[in-house]
């Protein structure tokens, strides 16, 4: 699946379209670069889950947990990990078992824990200054 999103009035749609395409999917994982937009796209995809909390990046803590209607979205941000043992001493495993939502920016940081069953999103610039957004269903199962 692909959006390409012209402001960001957009994202609402996006949004939506995202949720509609993961299904039963609840692990998202959102690759760009710095500034490419994860951080405003994760809002809006928690906005558009009922979640009235502000939404902000995890970039020191790693996780923030936001509740919502259906219950909870757990948003982790691994820029800055030095390395997979971090993840996994925070108890990232536990997490994606959850059955909760779970939003991961910088998942290139920790690729051997990541899941096998995953919603793939990537964030691109055109050169017109629009974002691309690339949406892939990743299932091992």
């Amino acid at each position: 699946m692909e959006i390409l999103i012209e402001n960001e009035n957009k994202l609402k749609d996006a949004a939506v379209s995202l949720l509609k395409f993961a299904e039963n999917e609840k692990i998202f994982l959102f690759q760009g670069e710095m500034g490419a937009g994860k951080t405003t796209l994760i809002k809006s995809l928690c906005l558009q889950l009922g979640m009235l909390e502000n939404v902000s990046s995890p970039t020191y803590s790693l996780v923030n947990e936001y509740i919502f209607p259906e219950g909870k979205i757990f948003h982790f941000d691994f820029f800055r990990i030095k390395n997979e043992s971090e993840a996994f001493d925070l108890g990232f495993e536990e997490y994606l078992t959850s059955g909760d939502y779970c939003f991961i920016e910088w998942p290139e940081m920790i690729p051997n824990l990541w899941p096998d069953n995953f919603l793939e999103i990537k964030i691109t610039e055109t050169e017109g200054g629009m974002r691309k957004i690339f949406a892939q269903k990743h299932s091992k199962s």
